[in-house]
């Protein structure tokens, strides 16, 4: 019987409590439910089928959603994909947690988990139980950058590594040195005697057992013990057959029948040596794989130069405030996010966007932290510091993404559950029927010795994390930023990308290009009244008709009961006069007929602009024509995306005409205009009806087509709305980034494939092999020195084929 406490801050009542328990206690496996209204709280006792997870979901379909937090784990002693599993079971299992997720290659766990069940120091206990040493990773003592930890790592290895080889050298010399050179047999005969060879070889191959190989028994005995055993077992179980085989050889050879003194001390220390240069391999080119992050925190500078009290004076960057004054030198590293205060230059923001042309700065322009000042001196203030500036939320996004489990995952993780326990029983089987065959104790038990050593899980467990661990970080090169991991697997999938068109396309910066009057009133006198009313307008194209009144010296209109229609357009009262300015449906509308105005509406339109209708007193009396220029490279975005064999799509608000201009220019086939910001949703729905399908926008607007597309990709120069609607941030304005992200995903999972397809194959090919399957046909058989060789050459293989992302989409 389990138990555990929800916090459930949604209960205002007893009405409450009683539906809260009468939610819990209809789940399959409840015992009881008792609610707290002044704890806010509920006790449940429950046992299987129920869980955690799904009570609560029931509280989440009665309307009384279960308080949820997050913790993460750093974790010591993973070594395989077995050990990443038993970690997630031991946490799934415990009352509380709604959802652990495990991830190899980075060594940590992120948990879901009800919020007052448990603490996040019991979870740490939890894992450390099951034979894992774990502490919890908090934002006061931020955890030790991953590549760190990997370095530390790789450097203990080569140690242990190094110490092995020199204590095996001598083992491996007596042991095999006389088959490749039969004179040398005789010639250690005469000098050593073969007991004296044999007790050699066994002082050496008990120190290498005891020192550099201790971490296998160290690890794998334990978890033999819980009945849980992993790599690191296989790799005791097999080095310690073979070690006390061979010893009793040595030392008590009358218990042993005979013809079986045959000594195997050259394989136990030869698995051990191989295994930990595999290990020391996989370490460095681990470390590798996380480059990015750790590139990414090397941007930060130790110290700024600081105006304080009229003298300048260098202050670590932790120090910094709000409001700071800070002096840039030419060349100098930012520090920390601000708006610059006096001079103009360029700033490399390459780390940031990916695109390599340096950004012009002005006073009032943005600057962020860990960019490159170019030639010139510039002051800023400071905006944002810590955890608040754009560099840090950049890595914790990628850190959050690399943490993640793609659905491919799934499979992996099934499979690895018993994988192991598989292996151990085909060792078993392997000895049983050779000594059946009446092979002999010693070939039965290499035999069985190389199964175990063999089918090693390790690839199986990094296939996924480390491709996920290079790709996300290669991204975050690119200035593509996951925030989620299984965007990667879904991005890949997508066969459509359709986008939105002002600000992501265009530049989103229209202006002014042309007026058709219907009226004897002039354009200036009607510039200043639309003005006057698009001034309390946030609006890009509002902006364009202000700011070209302002270009005229044109004081904008004092304007009066201003009102704004979504897709539409405003109408105010300007200096006495109603007026409506907007699209032709908003006149049509209102009752005013336009007329007068089609035949201009229509030419600007199909010229690509934007015309921009204005009624004076129920009376159309002008068009405004408003263009919005394609960004740069945004027809390069579309070919870039059509040669990957997507189809390209343009979802706007605009006009029909216009937008069909606007994709005509860039060669886009498929357009939807004039919709509101529901109707990209529908257009969304009716594009995913032909597949998956990806939404590329930046304003407030797209939010919902964001959400409703199979992944939404932000503009970065967008709005903090769309951005978080969005499961992929693209840095910067260029919309090629889109491209970018579909070549890294689709190269991601490729490399993922690849992976998975040499882990598992290589196990289907070899096990076999290892057991002697082809041994009657006069085939090979494997020794246990080849078959540590192989199975330390798959791991490095699995994490030298994901360090291939690291040029991705480039």
């Amino acid at each position: 019987m389990a138990s555990t406490k929800f916090i459930v801050e949604g209960m205002h009542c007893g009405a409450c409590t009683g539906r809260v328990e009468r939610a819990l206690a209809a789940e399959p496996g409840v015992q009881t439910a008792s609610a707290n209204l002044v704890a806010r709280s509920v006790r449940v006792e429950f046992e299987a089928p129920a869980t955690a997870g799904s009570l609560a979901e029931a509280l989440e379909k009665a309307g009384y959603p279960a308080a949820q937090t997050e913790t993460r784990l750093e974790i010591d002693g993973m070594s395989c994909a077995s050990c990443s599993g038993r970690v997630e079971r031991a946490l799934a299992a415990t009352p509380g947690v709604l959802s652990a997720a495990v991830n190899l290659a980075t060594r940590t766990a992120t948990i879901q988990y009800a919020q007052g069940a448990i603490a996040p120091s019991e979870l740490a206990q939890v894992v450390s139980a099951a034979g894992y040493p774990a502490r919890v990773s908090s934002p006061e003592a931020p955890a030790e950058p991953m590549t760190t930890r990997q370095i530390t790592e790789a450097r203990s290895l080569r140690n242990r590594f190094l110490l092995a080889a020199m204590l095996t050298a001598p083992v491996f010399f007596l042991a095999m040195g006389p088959h490749l050179y039969p004179p040398l047999h005789h010639s250690l005969a005469r000098t050593l005697g073969e007991d004296r060879i044999q007790e050699i070889q066994f002082l050496f191959t008990t120190l290498v057992l005891l020192f550099p190989g201790r971490m296998f028994f160290r690890l794998g005995l334990p978890a033999l013990a819980r009945l849980a055993p992993e790599m690191n077992s296989l790799v005791a179980l097999g080095a310690g057959a073979a070690y006390l085989y061979s010893s009793m050889v040595v030392l008590t050879p009358r218990l042993l029948p005979p013809g079986s003194f045959d000594v195997y001390f050259e394989a136990a220390a030869v698995i051990v040596t191989l295994i930990l240069l595999g290990r020391w391999l996989e370490a460095r080119a681990k470390g590798q794989a996380g480059a990015a992050i750790s590139r990414l925190i090397g941007l930060r500078p130790a110290t700024a130069r600081v105006l304080r009290d009229g003298t300048v004076i260098e202050l670590p960057i932790e120090e910094l405030a709000p409001g700071d004054l800070v002096e840039l030198a030419p060349g100098a590293r930012i520090a920390v996010d601000g708006v610059v205060t006096e001079g103009t230059g360029f700033v490399d923001e390459s780390m940031l966007t990916g695109e390599p042309i340096p950004a012009e700065k002005a006073p009032g322009s943005a600057v962020t932290g860990g960019t490159v000042n170019g030639t010139s001196a510039l002051t800023f203030r400071v905006t944002a510091t810590g955890t608040d500036t754009v560099l840090a939320r950049i890595i914790a996004l990628v850190e959050e993404a690399q943490g993640q489990k793609l659905p491919v995952q799934a499979l992996v993780d099934k499979v690895t559950r018993v994988f192991v326990p598989a292996v151990m029983a085909l060792s078993t089987l392997t000895f049983l029927v050779w000594f059946s065959l009446g092979q002999g104790l010693s070939a039965a038990l290499v035999a069985a010795i190389s199964v175990m050593i063999i089918a090693c899980p390790c690839a199986m467990g990094l296939a996924t994390p480390v491709s996920i661990l290079v790709g996300t970080g290669r991204g975050a090169e690119l200035g593509l930023l996951f925030r989620r991991g299984d965007a990667l697997q879904r991005l890949a999938e997508v066969e459509t990308v359709a986008f939105d068109k002002t600000g992501t396309l265009t530049e989103g910066r229209p202006a002014l290009t042309a007026i058709f009057r219907a009226t004897d009133k002039t354009e200036d006198e009607i510039l200043r009244l639309a003005a006057g009313a698009e001034a309390r307008s946030e609006h890009p194209l509002a902006h364009a008709v202000v700011a070209a009144a302002e270009a005229r010296g044109l004081p904008p209109a004092r304007a009066r009961k201003v009102s704004a229609t979504p897709g539409r357009g405003l109408s105010a009262e300007v200096e006495g006069h109603q007026i409506l300015l907007g699209n032709a449906a908003a006149l049509t509308e209102a009752g005013i007929d336009t007329t007068a105005l089609n035949k201009a509406t229509e030419a600007f339109a199909q010229a690509g602009k934007t015309p921009v209708l204005v009624a004076l007193e129920s009376v159309p009396v002008a068009v405004l024509a408003l263009e919005d220029p394609p960004k740069a490279h945004a027809a390069d975005a579309v070919t870039s995306l059509k040669n990957q064999s997507l189809s390209v799509a343009m979802i706007s608000g605009d006009a029909q005409a216009t937008a069909e201009a606007v994709a005509r220019g860039l060669g886009i086939d498929h357009v939807t205009a004039g919709v509101l910001p529901a109707g990209k949703v529908a257009a969304i729905a009716a594009l995913k009806a032909r597949g998956a399908t990806a939404f590329v926008g930046d304003g407030i607007n797209d939010a919902p087509a964001l959400a409703a597309a199979d992944v939404g990709l932000a503009l970065g120069s967008g709005t903090d709305v769309a951005i978080e609607a969005a499961e992929v941030v693209i840095t910067g304005a260029d919309p090629r980034g889109a491209a970018r992200a579909v070549a890294l995903s689709r190269a991601v999972m490729r490399n993922i494939r690849q992976n998975l397809f040499w882990a598992f194959a290589y196990n289907t090919a070899l096990i076999p092999v290892a057991m002697g399957v082809l041994v009657p046909f006069g085939g090979p058989g494997l020794s246990p020195m080849l078959a540590a060789g192989a199975m330390s050459l798959s791991s490095v293989f699995v994490v030298t084929n994901a360090l291939r992302l690291r040029r991705a989409a480039g």
